[in-house]
Order: structure tokens, then C-alpha cells, then sequence
């Protein structure tokens, strides 16, 4: 097993050495790839002697099937990935609960995280390259913003504090595993990305070294409003004070929606910035058809105008995706970091600064 403080620390100071050179590619979607594998519930299931039907439950098969998982990653690598994410998105206690597989959450991020590692370092035998790992948390099923029930707003399902256990359980099993960061992804509620950065600022306390964060945003209207009713400055305003090594967005909508959102991140913000959408929009049917190539053209344009640091796909993308945008940009420079002029940046659903 790759132990975390020979990669973990030290990791932001390698990714902006490399970030410096080049604009970065980063993986595509785990989803799709199991999806076409057809697996049945046996594949999932294997002998864990779980008592529900594992069958949709992606992130077990670095348990049962993790010669799949190995599979995906090598693909992304094949295809020019220079950073892999943990297929560890659902990997948290609350949405292995749907699973009874609460108790399988430590090992599931330890071996995502070690299968990744493992295949980074081979990778990075190769042609002396580094290949990082991020350590994949979703934002579970649960909001801390909203209350599910439209008779009591004031409900919530689950509080501050054991949502930053959830995360730390998660976060500490990944770091365990040797992920080089912890990448809280598709943010659609703020205020549980803050609980997954308390989570993570309490397990550098513990460890003892920086775990460096990645972050991203997922829009759900075109206004550029995540779930919670921020805007991507209002957001990024929120969460800068975790020193994030990489800020983004993901998912949300096709590059071509995603385009005034990531112009206006880009001039923000005084870390790397991370972009990874769908490919494009479902069709009717709920499937992604936008062509590789098309994608790669889109993303391609973010990075001529200066705007991006690292690129990757989100939903529907695939090992074809990631190596048409990694020829697309092949060359170009990567985006200058924006200077953070001091001044006292407060943010509810709006920015708002306060004049000198």
C-alpha cells in the first residue's frame, strides 16, 4: 500500500511545479465506463455476505471487481490523464447506507485510493512524468441548506457536525490509501463543502501534514447558481480561506453553458483553476452524445483564451474525450494565477466587498 506521507505531502508544491509548465489533464467519468461493462449484481455483490442488492453500487467494485476499477483508471492514464480521481463519489457512510454497507467504507476508499496510487507511480516509471491521485467525496444525498420537507423549512436531516464526521471518515481513509488530495466535488450546498473542509483541516491536525484541497463547484441553472443559491463568486468568496489548490466546476451543463462561469473564475482566482463538464447535455433518453472531439474544441477554447489550469469530463465522458482535449491543448500555455488584491470580501448568495 502506498503510505500517504510519501505522496500526500508536499503535493500542492508538485502539481503547481507542473501546473507551470502545461495546462494539466485530468480524468473522465468512472459512471459510464462500469455502465458499459454490463456488470450484474454478483459483480458488485462478490462474497462481502452484504445483506441489500449491491447492484448500482459503483464504488464497492474496488472491493469485489477491482481489476474494473484498474481498468478505467489505466484508460484515463492511456488517454493522458496527468491527475486520476478516487471512484469513491458515493464512498461515505450516509450514501453507503442506502447499500447496508456502512461498515465497507473505510476499505472501499483505501483500495480506490491504493489502485490509483499504485497505477500513478507505474505511469510515472514510464516517462518520468507524476501522476497525481485526488481522493474523491461527493456531497452525499443529504443538504445542509435546505430542508427536504416543504412543511417544516427549518427541518434538516443531519447536522454540521456529522456531516464533518462523515467526510472525515472518508477523507482519513483515502489519505490512508495515499490519495495526493482531497477533492470535494460537485458542491450544490456550500455549507457542506465547509463541513468537508473542516473535516479535512482536522485530519491535517492529525496526520500532521498539509492534505491539500481541491474544489468544485456544480452549477444547477444557468443564472450560475449552485443548489444553495450562490454564485460562482459568492462561492468562491465562501471557501478561499481553505487555501484550495485547485478551484472549479464540474458536471453542471456542457462546456458551451459552462463558458461565462469559467471566464469569471478565471479572473478571480488566485489558485489553479480545474474545469471538468458533462459532454454536453442528455438527450431525451438521458444519454451523452457529444463527440470527443467537439467537446475537446470547446474546452480547447477556455484554455487559447487563458481561463483554465486543468481540464477533464465530467457525466458522459470517456477515455476518448480526455485524449481529444489533451491534443487539443498540447502546447498552449496554462492560465497566470489572478492577484488577490487585499480587501474584505464577505459573501452570502451575492459577493459583496467592502470598499477601502
Amino acid at each position: 500500500m502506498t503510505d500517504a506521507s510519501t505522496r500526500g505531502d508536499g503535493a500542492r508544491e508538485r502539481l503547481m511545479a507542473e501546473a507551470a509548465k502545461r495546462i494539466l489533464i485530468s480524468d473522465g467519468a468512472f459512471g459510464t465506463q462500469i455502465q458499459n461493462r454490463k456488470l450484474e449484481e454478483k459483480d458488485y455483490a462478490g462474497d462481502l455476505g452484504l445483506t441489500a442488492d449491491q447492484k448500482g453500487n459503483n464504488d464497492i467494485l474496488a472491493l469485489t471487481r477491482p481489476d474494473v476499477i484498474e481498468d478505467i483508471t489505466r484508460a484515463y492514464f492511456d488517454a493522458g490523464s496527468d491527475i486520476v480521481a478516487t471512484n469513491t463519489f458515493s464512498a461515505n457512510p450516509i450514501s453507503q447506507a442506502d447499500y447496508n454497507a456502512e461498515d465497507k467504507v473505510e476499505a472501499i476508499n483505501v483500495e480506490s485510493a491504493r489502485i490509483a496510487c499504485e497505477l500513478a507511480q507505474e505511469y510515472a516509471g514510464k516517462d518520468g512524468r507524476p501522476r497525481f491521485v485526488a481522493g474523491a467525496i461527493g456531497p452525499t444525498n443529504k443538504t445542509l441548506s435546505l430542508s427536504p420537507d416543504v412543511e417544516d423549512p427549518g427541518y434538516r436531516e443531519i447536522t454540521f457536525d456529522h456531516l464533518v464526521d462523515v467526510y472525515h471518515e472518508q477523507a482519513a481513509a483515502l489519505v490512508k490509501g495515499g490519495a495526493d488530495f482531497i477533492l470535494i466535488e460537485t458542491v450544490f450546498d456550500t455549507l457542506n463543502a465547509k463541513a468537508g473542509i473542516f473535516a479535512v483541516k482536522k485530519l491535517e491536525r492529525e496526520v500532521g501534514h498539509e492534505v491539500p484541497i481541491m474544489m468544485s463547484m456544480t452549477l444547477t441553472d444557468l443564472s450560475g447558481r449552485n443548489l444553495s443559491g450562490h454564485t460562482v463568486e459568492a462561492f468562491w468568496h465562501s471557501v478561499r480561506h481553505a487555501k484550495p489548490v485547485t478551484i472549479g466546476l464540474n458536471c453542471s451543463f456542457g462546456a458551451e453553458q459552462l463558458r461565462p462561469h469559467v471566464q469569471l473564475l478565471a479572473k478571480l482566482a488566485d489558485t489553479l483553476v480545474m474545469v471538468y463538464p458533462n459532454a454536453g447535455l442528455p438527450n431525451e433518453l438521458g444519454e451523452y452524445d457529444e463527440a470527443p472531439e467537439t467537446t475537446a474544441e470547446l474546452v480547447s477554447k477556455w484554455a487559447t483564451n487563458g481561463n483554465v489550469n486543468i481540464l477533464g469530463g465530467c457525466c458522459g465522458s470517456t477515455p476518448e474525450h480526455i485524449a481529444a482535449m489533451a491534443r487539443a491543448v498540447d502546447g498552449l500555455a496554462p492560465r497566470t494565477l489572478a492577484e488577490a488584491k487585499p480587501a474584505m470580501r464577505l459573501a452570502g448568495l451575492e459577493p459583496f466587498e467592502i470598499a477601502a
